[in-house]
């Protein structure tokens, strides 16, 4: 049978998230006959850890379900058995990549897609702490349902069914690799404020994530599009589209990807940077792998931790990482953008060690780009006032540090792409905890 790995990484309370994904399981399981491994990725303080426990007890028994509730301990006993097994670079450098002493976005999907190798699953669909479902009609819209349709099987085999296709030519005979949908709601990185303080010095920032080079018709809309997900848009039925997914299109509280693919290339294990989890969105759609698009959009909220003010100086030092990660990443999607279908190899699968030497030559480049992106920055941060003034300080604080931190979040990414096949093979042999 069928086995998929339905995943929440979370570090701050979310027991309605953890009941709403249990149907959202439940749901799977019934409706299309497979196995579902419900992984809880917890990494909360002691109190709120205490609370999921106790959420996860609650949740209901369901057929073909079972539920994996792994704290840090536990996800630490198994990467050291994986890291171990693997026989690549030191293994405490290569648990420390994945699992930081700090906030990663990316290393947190890798656990989650190592503990889905050891569990024998197909696909890792992963949800997000701060979101909820959509409802039509009194029933809550999953997007599990199209992830399961879609994903792993011939694109051609599906092209009928999806509301629309937009497969280059020649693809058709590729497996649908990615599922993915967007979200309602309020944006998904904490900048409306900015927004509205002051329209110009908001384009400005948001103009610092876009490549060199776009037409400022394009620029300009690519920043009126950004962190805005699918707007107000409520769930009226389902269309689908056929074709490579543009990141902008998705969202990673609402992605599936197959196994072909993350078993080969991670995720940027970069610290307290969001976006970082974006990387395999445009590899794929860069390589011109088939996706489905789904309108089954999830409802973004901000949680109660972001409004207070150590939880707004985090995000914005977040936000600023991810503005100078961009200097590199950009030149990144630049080659993968470039190479197209040479990104795959005569099976077509990612060559994971082609994308490696792109990344290990990034970390090259002039910091010059950097620098000048954390000025524009720091200017801008002065000009909105108040609270942001306190995060431009700590931003000259940290000039240096930061501007280092940009270039190796690049090397480690390097690295672990480098030790990432030996890491999932050894994952199939290691049997994590926590289960339910």
């Amino acid at each position: 049978m069928r086995r998929v790995c339905l995943t929440l990484p979370t570090h701050r309370a979310c027991t309605g998230t953890i009941a709403a994904i249990g149907e959202e399981a439940a749901y799977g399981a019934r409706q299309f006959d497979v196995e579902v491994h419900l992984l809880i990725l917890d990494s909360s303080p002691a109190p709120v850890l205490a609370e999921h426990r106790r959420a996860v007890a609650a949740l209901p028994p369901s057929p073909g379900v079972t539920v994996h509730h792994l704290d840090e301990d536990e996800q630490r006993a198994f990467l050291h058995e994986v890291t171990g097994r693997s026989g690549g670079a030191p293994p405490d450098r290569l648990l420390e990549l994945m699992l930081p002493s700090r906030v990663s976005y990316g290393a947190c999907t890798n656990r989650a897609f190592l503990i889905a190798q050891a569990l024998g699953c197909a696909s890792v669909h992963r949800r997000d702490s701060d979101s909820r479902y959509q409802h039509l009609d009194g029933e809550p819209v999953f997007p599990l349902h199209q992830e399961l349709t879609y994903l792993g099987r011939r694109a051609d085999d599906v092209r009928e069914s999806a509301t629309r296709s937009k497969l280059p030519p020649g693809t058709g005979g590729r497996r649908v690799t990615l599922a993915g949908g967007s979200f309602v709601g309020e944006m998904s990185v904490d900048v409306a404020e900015i927004r509205d303080l002051d329209p110009d010095t908001y384009r400005e920032l948001i103009g610092l994530s876009i490549p060199d080079g776009y037409p400022e018709i394009w620029r300009g809309h690519l920043i009126d599009e950004s962190f805005r997900g699918a707007g107000d848009t409520a769930f009226d039925g389902d269309r689908t589209t056929l074709a490579p997914v543009s990141p902008m299109r998705v969202d990673m509280c609402n992605i599936a990807l197959d196994h072909e693919v993350y078993r080969r290339v991670p995720l940027p294990p970069a610290t307290d940077t969001i976006g970082s989890d974006y990387f395999l969105i445009h590899l794929l759609h860069d390589a011109g792998m088939p996706g489905v698009q789904h309108n089954r959009h999830i409802v973004n909220f901000h949680t109660a931790e972001r409004r207070t003010d150590d939880g707004f100086v985090a995000y914005q030092l977040r936000f600023v990482k991810f503005l100078l990660s961009k200097a590199y990443l950009n030149a990144v999607y630049a080659r993968t953008a470039a190479a197209g279908d040479a990104l795959l190899d005569a099976e077509g699968h990612i060559r994971a060690s082609e994308i490696a030497g792109f990344v290990r030559d990034s970390t090259g480049l002039d910091r010059a780009s950097s620098a000048h992106r954390l000025d524009v920055v720091v200017d801008a941060y002065r000009r909105l006032g108040d609270r942001y003034r306190t995060v431009a300080d700590i931003l000259v604080e940290r000039r240096s540090r930061l501007l280092d931190e940009a270039r190796d979040d690049m090397a480690d990414f390097a690295l672990l792409m480098d030790h990432w096949e030996a890491l999932t093979r050894a994952s199939a042999e290691a049997v994590p905890a926590g289960t339910r």
